[in-house]
């Protein structure tokens, strides 16, 4: 989908304080087609709304989520609060993705081109391009991956490390995903969320067809992270006498979503990342028969995707060997990158430091960009004994579409449901 506002927010947020520089597409390839690789050069764009007079602090690197979300027309607000704030954030669009989507030919990348290990020589590129030698390297989410292999790639250019959301190893992570899911929310095992658990489980019992379970599924991670469990049980105990059924409806389009194919141009463009999101990260492994999978989401489009053919990184073993501080954001409502996730990459980073949010879902960046900015603001001024505190990032306010959007869920499901 082409979206002419966007394409003219873009522009202009370009000309405003964006830089391109020239990359090869392919690996070994000199630009004229010469090296081996993928002929012909990209533009990446980087933008850095923070002027020279108002930064403070190390310069931060932030890199969203996706693979497939676009830098410069989705954090914009975000930029402006950090610019406001004194942080000298430098945001670099994936190739493949909004203003660094087409060669210098005007042709779309081709997805050989598109792959991490490129994105993130392209990081460094960015940075050496606007004068930048070391930075805290800020990603969220699939942010969190690329930020992870550049430290393993260019380690000398990595002052610290914050991870809001993280993930660490392909398969690992999805058995951490599916045990924390059915542990929280279908065998009961925590008392927090045992009396939605018991309502899932319920009703998970009685969808005997793959696509009713996958509806399931999309809900239960949707309303959880964004409304919490009690909000989740009554919408799961009215679906099951046969009411809210628009609105469950939905948010099961809403949460199956991630896997969707179509693309917003300068915003979230997954097509030509496809080779990163299943070949290289593994979104498309088949699901493993158990309830709230999360796999079942994605098993529709990947079979029309690459298969995967491994990751490129041991982020395990690079992030051993790291010596920088590591600052890990994590949710305690999080179903996409949990909080054992998270716990673990403490656990093996040497310089480790946990920043728990509580009420929240995943992604920081997203969904509580307050706390994100505070810790950015921290770690580039080498303060981690703030972020130690717990009272820094609870008393923050919650702002922003994703808090209202929750507000909202929360208020329409306790208008229509009982509290019993």
């Amino acid at each position: 989908m082409h979206r002419p506002g966007a394409a003219r927010l873009a522009r202009h947020l370009f000309a405003r304080s964006g830089s391109v520089v020239h990359r090869p597409l392919g690996p070994g390839d000199d630009g004229g087609g010469g090296g081996g690789g993928v002929g012909g050069t990209v533009g990446v764009t980087w933008l850095r709304d923070t002027p020279p007079h108002a930064r403070r602090g190390l310069p931060v690197l932030v890199i969203p989520g996706g693979p497939g979300l676009a830098s410069a027309v989705p954090y914009r607000h975000w930029r402006s609060r950090a610019a406001a704030l004194g942080i000298d954030a430098v945001m670099v669009e994936h190739r493949g993705v909004g203003l660094s989507r087409l060669d210098d030919g005007g042709r779309g990348l081709p997805r050989s081109a598109v792959t991490v290990e490129a994105v993130v020589d392209d990081l460094a590129a960015a940075l050496d391009d606007a004068g930048v030698g070391r930075a805290v390297v800020d990603g969220a989410s699939y942010g969190t991956y690329l930020a992870q292999a550049f430290a393993a790639r260019h380690p000398e250019r990595v002052a610290a490390l914050v991870l809001d959301s993280p993930m660490l190893s392909v398969v690992d992570d999805l058995a951490a995903v599916r045990a924390h899911r059915r542990r929280l929310l279908w065998d009961g095992g925590e008392p927090s969320t045992a009396r939605a658990a018991a309502a899932v489980r319920e009703l998970g019992q009685r969808a005997t067809t793959r696509e009713l379970q996958t509806e399931l599924t999309a809900v239960v991670a949707l309303v959880h992270e964004f409304a919490g469990p009690e909000v989740l049980r009554r919408l799961v105990v009215a679906r099951g006498r046969g009411r809210l059924r628009w609105l469950w409806s939905q948010l099961a389009a809403l949460g199956a979503s991630e896997a969707s194919e179509s693309v917003q141009r300068f915003v979230n463009e997954p097509d030509l990342v496809a080779g990163i999101a299943y070949g290289q990260l593994g979104f498309g492994q088949p699901p493993d028969g158990g309830p709230l999978d999360p796999q079942l989401i994605h098993a529709e489009a990947a079979t029309s995707q690459p298969a995967f053919a491994g990751e490129p990184f041991d982020l395990v073993a690079a992030l051993r060997r790291t010596d920088v501080p590591v600052v890990v954001i994590s949710g305690d409502r999080d179903l996409t990158t949990p909080r054992p996730v998270a716990e673990r990459v403490v656990s093996l980073a040497r310089n480790g430091l946990l920043v728990p949010l509580p009420g929240t879902g995943h992604s920081a960046l997203e969904v509580h960009p307050e706390a994100s900015l505070v810790v950015a603001r921290a770690v580039a001024d080498g303060d981690l004994d703030r972020l130690r505190d717990p009272a820094t990032v609870a008393r923050l306010p919650r702002r922003g579409l994703a808090h209202l959007g929750g507000t909202a869920l929360r208020a329409v499901v306790v208008a229509g449901t009982p509290s019993r």
